[in-house]
């Protein structure tokens, strides 16, 4: 890519963050990075499963660890033959789910201490290939809630 190619490119990145930062009443920023699938496709269904979750987008505003959503989520994505057995997942550097079964050294207190931060980055490994995606999120808020709430379009 060429020198201007690449400063279009982080601009363009900058714009979308900011939009995502900036979401009706958001208060968190979630990158969410899918890898080892077999193609873009599969890990952009995953990536967005987790990102229009409500259930796990509300899971993020209350700093709730509850992170079979994010599982539930994965499945939701309808990824055909996928194997739960060879799925890993880690928010941010604590690695909660390792090839399907709980992550040994994961412990609930270290899942909170990542949702409470203000960015936070899931990272989703499918293990079945080697593309990759990443797509950005915000959380639901009350604020959320009261903004859409209180308008008509």
């Amino acid at each position: 890519m060429s020198i201007i190619g690449k400063a279009i490119e982080e601009v363009a990145v900058d714009l979308a963050q900011a939009i995502i930062r900036d979401g009706e009443g958001a208060t968190k920023f979630i990158a969410i990075h899918v890898e080892g699938g077999r193609d873009a496709t599969e890990c952009r269904r995953v990536a967005f499963a987790i990102a229009h979750s409500p259930l796990v987008k509300t899971a993020f505003f209350a700093s709730d660890p509850n992170l079979g959503r994010i599982v539930g989520a994965i499945g939701n994505a309808s990824i055909a033959n996928l194997d739960p057995a060879r799925v890993s997942f880690w928010l941010d550097d604590v690695h909660v789910v390792d090839r399907g079964a709980r992550g040994a050294a994961y412990r609930e207190e270290d899942g909170q201490r990542v949702m409470k931060q203000d960015e936070i980055t899931v990272r989703v490994d499918l293990g079945r290939g080697s593309a990759r995606t990443t797509i950005w999120t915000c959380d639901f808020s009350h604020g959320y809630v009261s903004i859409n709430a209180d308008y008509r379009s």
